[in-house]
């Protein structure tokens, strides 16, 4: 996308950049939720603080640098990008400006909606190091990764870089950009930190159940604007994206479930939120490129592989708490390739991008191996450098919490804070907040949280 002469904007289309935006932002505390019902009782409060502050974090770095860097001008052969009049975001041209000539959509406008996906994607990766680690060496790490991988590669596969305007990878809403990313700096990070204490002996359940389902319907709910708010206008392309989005979240929830029901005997309520997850992921890249049944085979197969592949980490040993990397990672990397099979040529997009046919629509290999070039190449530098600046702050003392912090929980030792009163004992009974008294002795009645 290129900076556009003074044109007036469109109030259509910009009135829905402005919901899209909004919608995506909702999908970080939807997120915080549904990591925070996963972890257990004494970690909930520093999973939704780890969530919460890259809220805070990228926002100011989106203004200083993130946005330019993401969306200037191509530098360096298309890797990083720069217009110095983006700095702030306060200048004239800026201010009055439209991005694209055939959206009309507000400079200011398109930077919210694209600072929304910068925020949440770091984000995505706190659920793979749950219940370990320091939550200002985390404000740290946020801070140097978004910087040194999410803008650069936002540059790549959404801006002015390589990705997109030399390779011609067919990336919608963020496969590359937001899952790969995320999924694969979160099995980097897991590597550089290590296990829990207790991990594979101690039960750690998810503490809140409903505010796992919760945290996934407000997911799905911020999603439509993530994917077809990426159309940049409220057009055909934009159904398009918002109908795949919805069926293969549907299908990719069936597929998970029916895995669990012959693997497990039973499905589960984490299992049906933890699949919906899953499609919303796959469909992503894919969302404008497929039909809707391509949107439902995209998403059952990412249903079904995602929770074969949250099931890798016990035999590989490596402590991924809330599966970033079984879901993330792989399901990114699913709807990524798939576009290369079930991609269909429907005209242009607003942006000018023509979609691509596949291998099942006539149109052989050639944009199956330029997705897999896309796909592994943001999967290799997300993890290196990822590995690097991970490495940096744990010598540095700064990442992982003591033993004795991590036994306490990390509402207590990190925040000073728990998320619950559960109760007061005095005289021989038990004094519950509601004013109720039970028997002291009662055990169920005096179960606590941090299973």
């Amino acid at each position: 996308m290129l900076l556009a002469d003074a044109v007036t904007p469109d109030s259509g289309n910009t009135a829905w950049i402005l919901a899209s935006a909004a919608l995506v932002m909702l999908m970080t505390p939807g997120l915080a939720f549904f990591y925070g019902g996963m972890v257990r009782g004494k970690n909930v409060l520093n999973m939704l603080m780890m969530n919460f502050i890259c809220l805070a974090v990228v926002g100011v770095l989106w203004i200083f640098f993130g946005f330019s860097w993401s969306f200037g001008a191509s530098h360096w052969g298309g890797l990083i990008g720069w217009t110095k009049d983006f700095y702030g975001l306060g200048k004239p041209d800026v201010l009055t400006g439209v991005w694209t000539s055939s959206a009309k959509v507000p400079i200011l406008v398109f930077a919210m909606f694209q600072l929304m996906f910068a925020i949440i994607t770091p984000a995505l990766i706190s659920g793979a190091i749950a219940d370990r680690v320091k939550f200002w060496g985390w404000t740290l790490f946020v801070l140097l990764w978004a910087s040194v991988v999410y803008f650069p590669v936002a540059n790549w596969v959404f801006g002015t870089g390589w990705i997109l305007n030399k390779l011609r990878a067919e990336d919608f809403a963020g496969g590359t950009a937001v899952h790969i990313n995320a999924g694969s700096a979160a099995l980097a990070l897991v590597f550089v930190l290590g296990k829990r204490a207790g991990w594979r002996r101690d039960p750690m359940r998810p503490h809140n159940v409903p505010f796992v389902l919760l945290g996934a319907s407000l997911l799905w709910f911020g999603w439509y604007g993530f994917n077809a708010g990426s159309e940049g206008a409220a057009d055909g392309t934009a159904g398009l994206a918002f109908t795949t989005t919805t069926v293969a979240t549907c299908a990719a929830t069936l597929g998970w479930l029916l895995v669990e029901q012959l693997r497990d005997g039973k499905p589960t309520t984490v299992g049906a939120a933890s699949g919906a997850v899953a499609g919303l992921v796959a469909i992503t890249p894919a969302c404008a490129f497929v039909s809707p049944l391509g949107g439902i085979a995209i998403g059952f197969i990412a249903g079904m592989l995602c929770a074969l592949a949250v099931g890798l980490k016990f035999r590989f040993g490596f402590d991924d708490a809330l599966d970033v990397v079984g879901v993330h990672l792989v399901g990114g990397l699913t709807g990524t390739i798939l576009i290369g099979f079930f991609g269909f040529d429907h005209g242009a997009l607003a942006g000018g991008v023509e979609a691509k046919r596949g291998l099942f629509y006539g149109g052989g290999l050639a944009l199956l191996w330029v997705q897999i070039i896309a796909a592994a190449s943001v999967f290799a530098y997300s993890f290196v450098v990822t590995f690097v600046i991970g490495s940096i702050i744990k010598a540095l003392g700064l990442l992982r919490v003591s033993p004795e912090a991590e036994q306490v929980g990390l509402d207590e030792s990190e925040h000073a804070e728990t998320a619950y009163a559960f109760s007061s004992v005095s005289g021989g009974t038990l004094t519950h907040p509601s004013g109720g008294a039970a028997a002291a002795s009662d055990p169920a009645r005096l179960s606590g949280q941090g299973v």
